[in-house]
């Protein structure tokens, strides 16, 4: 199959943006009959137009060989790829100009692959916390039972704490990976990445190899936040979210060089983690969508945010841009995020009784976990997403049994305040 002429990149001497090529991209019409959008590709194997064609994308796949220049590896079976995951992964990579993109069954699927990819028993891997719940729990349970150790740190902006943390990781093995979720759900707390550059770059010296540096970045990417142009190796993350954005699928993808990608892809076709067809295709139409969506949640988060911040009731919120600007913190979200997104928490006077009042009486905020959706959704992380997390661990890292996190959707925000502020009287009976 030759490189398709659909892959422009400019008009001209203009370099197309994302918001344009998420449109475009990777399609060509007239390879399907015409079809303004790309069909969906319900079909589990693909026909070869000779055996020696067949030989040689097999050898693709597995990595054997690579494809002639300006030539594509080929169509063999959906579990290796297919052509809604490839749309998808050259949009996706456009974003965070990544030179590769890889997508899986789930955000969890996407880094528990990841993570397999590179740790080897008695290998250590460096993260920050908080995390999701999800990850949490494959790091302290499902990974520690196969011998890969996990070191955490609760400050990633705080360059002792972290360097700290950083040699107790290397005197316990070899480190694999520095994984980072930033910001962190649900505290939103920040981890500087450049400084996690400097890091991996301090364990290279240690140890005599590298080890890969992944963030999650669900909460933010790719719009507000790019990490690979801050000196990731890997971005992950859950398209359940944001990307996804209609509460409506599941999926997670990977990106990166095509060097690293490339090993991670390897594991994922050995093991299934692949995402099927329909939901490739849906991801497509989100991404068409995207900009305006997280724009838009953005806006309405930032009105949500200035009401709650001079509430009585609420002790504690956990919004960005009301970092002190002169702190750690507050200078990583001015260099490294363009905008705050639409996911925060607060805490409520009165714990985990006043919490479930609150929640109890929201009207419009639909109870329910994930977040990045059209829809606005609320809930009480430390029963539900990080119930898994132990309670010492919780209180460490800023989850109380008060701490009620909002994803902010596309309503209008007075009447996302309205429902807030009912709630909150609500709350204190």
């Amino acid at each position: 199959m030759a490189a398709s002429s659909s892959k422009k990149t400019q008009i001209g001497t203009h370099d197309l943006h994302p918001e344009t090529q998420m449109l475009n991209y990777g399609y060509d019409p007239r390879l399907s009959e015409g079809a303004v959008k790309p069909p969906v590709f319900l079909t589990s194997t693909f026909v070869f137009n000779s055996a020696e064609e067949g030989r040689d994308f097999f050898d693709f796949v597995a990595g054997r060989k690579q494809p002639p220049e300006g030539k594509s590896g080929g169509l063999v079976y959906s579990r290796f790829n297919h052509p809604n995951s490839e749309i998808v992964e050259d949009r996706l990579a456009i974003y965070e100009q990544a030179e590769s993109a890889a997508l899986f069954s789930s955000g969890m699927s996407a880094i528990a692959t990841t993570l397999l990819a590179f740790a080897r028993p008695g290998e250590v891997i460096l993260h920050s916390q908080p995390l999701y719940g999800g990850t949490e729990t494959l790091l302290s349970k499902t990974l520690h039972d196969l011998e890969i150790k996990a070191v955490g740190f609760s400050d990633g902006t705080d360059e002792d704490k972290v360097y700290e943390a950083a040699k107790l990781a290397w005197q316990r093995g070899r480190v694999a990976l520095i994984l980072i979720e930033t910001p962190a759900n649900p505290t939103n707390s920040l981890v500087d990445i450049q400084l996690m550059k400097q890091v991996a770059d301090v364990i290279t010296q240690q140890q005599g190899s590298r080890p890969i540096l992944a963030c999650d970045n669900t909460l933010l990417g790719p719009l507000f936040q790019r990490p690979l142009q801050h000196g990731a190796d890997l971005s992950l993350y859950s398209l359940t979210k944001y990307v996804g954005g209609h509460s409506d699928l599941i999926a997670g993808a990977v990106l990166g060089s095509k060097a690293l990608v490339s090993k991670v892809r390897s594991l994922r076709s050995a093991i299934g983690t692949q995402l099927d067809p329909h939901s490739s295709w849906m991801i497509g139409r989100s991404l068409e969508t995207l900009s305006l969506r997280m724009e838009k949640a953005a806006s309405n988060a930032e009105k949500v945010a200035a009401f709650l911040r001079d509430n009585p009731q609420v002790e504690k919120l956990h919004w960005l841009p009301y970092l002190d600007a002169d702190s750690s913190a507050g200078e990583t979200f001015q260099r490294q995020c363009s905008g705050a997104g639409s996911t925060f928490s607060f805490d409520i006077k009165g714990g985990q009784p006043a919490a479930f009042r609150f929640l109890n009486a929201l009207a419009l905020f639909k109870l329910a976990v994930s977040l990045g959706g059209t829809e606005s959704l609320a809930s009480h992380p430390g029963s539900t997403t990080h119930s898994g997390v132990p309670q010492e661990v919780r209180q460490r890292i800023g989850i109380t049994d008060a701490t009620v996190r909002l994803s902010i959707g596309i309503e209008h925000a007075d009447d996302l305040i309205e429902d807030i502020r009912l709630a909150l009287e609500a709350a204190q009976a």
